[in-house]
């Protein structure tokens, strides 16, 4: 099946136009004609060779949002026509004990990504959503309720899943107090998400003037984390903090604001590490800190369901494939409310006309 993508291939070289064979689809296979893409950090990081092992030419994208073009002979849940999305991974070996327990991110002999693995079909690279077409074994592609905006739906299958994930593992609702550190692609989607399941939500930033669009996301405190005054005064507070952001930092503040038996969960993935914690104040209030990578399939699909229910979805701006170079720039500065998203059809328009 040939695809049109825009693709890096080298660390140093801008995303450009690129084209490759995918594999037809198999029985149980589910094609899938892409219409919106999300724009990711996490495509910058490898667009970037920032993380170990990028291979090159990589084609980013795993926030993927399109309708089903063709089904296989034994797919069962789909059709052609659907409104499907497919997020960070394509594969896992379905039968290590992580998989049985619909946790295939956690897959023992690795999941593989949707882009950045290896197709364990054909051995090939698996290539990403920045492209017009993928194909999806059935197990792995997700339904897209139809009361969701199909491109801010797209944001979900990361920013969404990342922060939904950890926020129902560790009870956020009713009668706790949930912290959300950074106001990006994740952080806000995390204050979406914190509030709609009925916690108490603050925010955390360094940029004084976000306290409106805050509590319009559904935050009901802000806190400049810059301010130590202000960080002090959260001694104490919080059973949750998610902190998204992806920039090595003191982690010691938040920490301390954490209440006895807080948990401050990791989802944002600095290409440095981070400053190493104090140890005696996670001793004095038995306080964790822990990690959370995305979501399994049926919690996605969960997520998805529960963001139609609730009115959630991602705060985007459209942008044509040809500006992924200028959204990158744009997403360092944090120049974005709050996540980048691309019409797949600029990219189309663009190999009609090479054509």
């Amino acid at each position: 099946m040939h695809v049109h993508a825009y693709a890096a291939q080298s660390a140093t070289s801008p995303l450009a136009p690129f084209s490759f064979e995918r594999r037809e689809p198999g029985p149980h296979d589910v094609a899938i004609d892409i219409l919106y893409c999300g724009v990711c950090h996490s495509d910058l990081h490898t667009a970037r060779g920032e993380w170990a092992g990028v291979t090159f030419p990589t084609v980013p994208g795993h926030e993927i949002v399109g309708r089903v073009s063709a089904v296989g002979g034994h797919v069962s849940k789909f059709k052609v026509g659907d409104a499907v999305a497919v997020g960070c991974m394509v594969d896992s070996c379905q039968h290590c004990v992580p998989c049985k327990a619909g946790l295939e991110q956690y897959c023992e002999e690795g999941m593989t990504g949707t882009y950045g693995g290896q197709d364990r079909t054909t051995g090939e690279p698996t290539y990403g959503g920045y492209s017009d077409k993928i194909t999806v074994r059935e197990e792995f592609v997700l339904s897209v309720p139809d009361s969701l905006d199909l491109a801010a739906a797209a944001p979900l299958l990361c920013a969404g899943i990342t922060t939904y994930s950890p926020l129902k593992h560790w009870g956020a609702g009713p009668g706790k107090k949930v912290g959300v550190v950074g106001p990006g692609g994740l952080g806000h989607m995390g204050v979406k998400l914190a509030h709609a399941l009925g916690a108490e939500v603050t925010l955390f930033t360094t940029s004084p003037g976000k306290e409106a669009d805050a509590r319009r996301l559904g935050a009901s405190h802000v806190v400049i984390s810059t301010d130590r005054k202000a960080m002090k005064a959260q001694a104490r507070t919080f059973d949750l903090i998610i902190n998204t952001v992806a920039v090595p930092m003191d982690l010691d503040p938040y920490i301390n604001a954490l209440a006895l038996d807080g948990t401050m969960v990791l989802v944002g993935a600095p290409a440095s590490e981070h400053k190493s914690p104090s140890v005696f104040p996670l001793l004095m209030a038995r306080r964790s800190i822990a990690g959370s990578g995305i979501g399994g399939i049926a919690e996605t699909q969960e997520m998805l369901d529960f963001c139609a229910e609730h009115g959630v979805a991602s705060d985007i701006e459209m942008i044509p494939i040809q500006d992924i170079e200028t959204a990158y720039a744009r997403m360092l500065k944090n120049d974005v409310k709050y996540r980048f998203v691309i019409d797949m059809q600029s990219l189309k328009d663009e190999a009609a006309q090479a054509a």
